[in-house]
């Protein structure tokens, strides 16, 4: 801009300068063109017309604009001068002259500076042409004295660079209000950008918690399940197997085998057999119903619970109370209503187990997308810290609910013990 400036600063200089220079040649010329003679002519200019020009340019308006002048042969002699010294001799022509003698008007401006006289002057050479062929046959140096000039070109070039800075502060606006609103669109994308990144590396390590997570449930469910056969073996083996064994035992009585035992004894010892071997089909049919899931796919929650309560207490002789909520708008999956129901029916073993069934209850409630499910008792309570490595109980509980993202809480004190389960109904239905 500052170039565009400098060229813009000298295009207004040259054409101020060339206007005012052709029109004071327009003058110069209407003045002293009357007075000249034929310049085809005259190799000198007679004395009758070195006085009518000295004359006319020493006095009024021209005399007090013209500085000096001069009137050029084509040879480069001077043919006039204000300076009388000068009038007669010959030089050679220099690139001003030249350019005039070929018909084009030559101007330039010099200021007080400039000029060495202190006054700002305007160089002129004017071709002077002959009226009827239009043939350059003289040329007048003149300087004029140019104070107006010199204002005019000052205020053309004040309002040149105004203008020109006008320009750059504008464009200097425009393209920092561009640089600003991408460096803002930057900054915005640069914070989204990174917010993302951030979400995604929290994702990531959630999905690698998760990832360790899953690999160690799979691991307790695998040692769960192992855990559970040997629950299941063990209580065959300790219940129907040793009631099996007694009544086959019973078989090889000498009651039984001798045929001259007495019907009484025969009778009173295969009695004996029968029952053994019904309480053994009793336990073994227990065992199997608390494998054997009852039909959950159109079932509640509330009757999945009052159906483990009624089996526990057919099973125990014992009573239970419920204290159930109103499940209309709650909806859960599969595996959540397997959880529910293994609570309830783990919870009140337990209770039966540790507490021998006193004050059994268990209650529901649903509030903000959560079911809270709770079995209790009023035994004396246990200690946690105490309980046995192996126990299954309490370890598949939780592990069951943790795999569903609930929470699993035990109190227990010596006023009774309270199994509390937590999930959230919405994780409950996505898994």
């Amino acid at each position: 801009m500052a170039s565009v400036g400098a060229v813009i600063s000298k295009v207004i200089k040259d054409g101020v300068t060339h206007n005012s220079a052709a029109a004071t040649a327009l003058y110069v010329d209407s003045i002293i063109a009357p007075i000249l003679p034929d310049m085809r002519e005259s190799e000198i200019l007679s004395d009758p017309v070195g006085h009518a020009l000295d004359e006319t340019l020493g006095h009024g308006a021209l005399g007090r604009r013209l500085y000096s002048f001069r009137l050029w042969r084509s040879d480069g002699t001077i043919l006039y001068s204000k300076d009388k010294a000068l009038t007669g001799k010959r030089f050679d022509a220099n690139a001003k002259l030249k350019a005039a003698f070929a018909g084009t008007l030559v101007a330039s401006f010099e200021s007080g500076s400039e000029s060495g006289t202190g006054r700002p002057l305007l160089e002129v050479y004017a071709p002077i042409l002959q009226p009827w062929s239009g043939e350059v046959v003289a040329v007048s140096e003149f300087y004029e004295v140019a104070d107006g000039l010199q204002e005019t070109l000052f205020v053309a070039r004040l309002w040149g660079w105004l203008a020109v800075a006008g320009a750059t502060l504008g464009f200097f606006l425009m393209l920092s209000a561009i640089a600003l609103r991408g460096s803002r669109t930057i900054v915005r994308q640069s914070t989204a950008l990174e917010r993302r990144v951030g979400e995604l590396s929290t994702l990531l390590a959630q999905n690698k918690q998760l990832r360790a997570r899953i690999q160690r449930a799979s691991e307790r469910v695998v040692a769960l399940n192992e855990s559970h056969l040997k629950r299941i073996g063990a209580d065959l083996h300790d219940g129907p197997a040793q009631l099996v064994a007694l009544a086959a035992m019973k078989l090889d009585d000498p009651l039984l085998v001798a045929r001259d035992a007495p019907a009484e004894d025969r009778r009173h010892e295969i009695g004996w057999i029968r029952s053994t071997l019904a309480e053994a089909l009793r336990e073994i049919r227990s065992i199997c119903g608390g494998l054997i899931l009852p039909h959950i796919e159109k079932s509640g929650i509330s009757e999945l619970i009052r159906h483990a309560a009624r089996a526990h207490e057919q099973r125990t002789g014992t009573t239970v109370e419920l204290e159930l909520a109103d499940e209309e708008a709650a909806t859960i999956s599969g595996a959540g209503k397997i959880c529910i129901y293994r609570f309830v029916q783990e919870g009140l073993a337990n209770a039966h187990r540790h507490a021998g069934g006193a004050g059994q209850k268990v209650r529901s409630a649903i509030a903000a997308g959560r079911l809270t499910v709770e079995v209790s008792d009023t035994g004396s309570g246990f200690d946690p810290g105490r309980t046995r490595a192996g126990a299954l109980g309490l370890a598949g509980l939780r592990q069951r609910i943790n795999s569903l993202g609930g929470s699993f809480a035990v109190e227990t004190s010596g006023r009774g013990t309270t199994l509390k389960v937590v999930l959230d109904l919405e994780e409950v239905l996505a898994a």
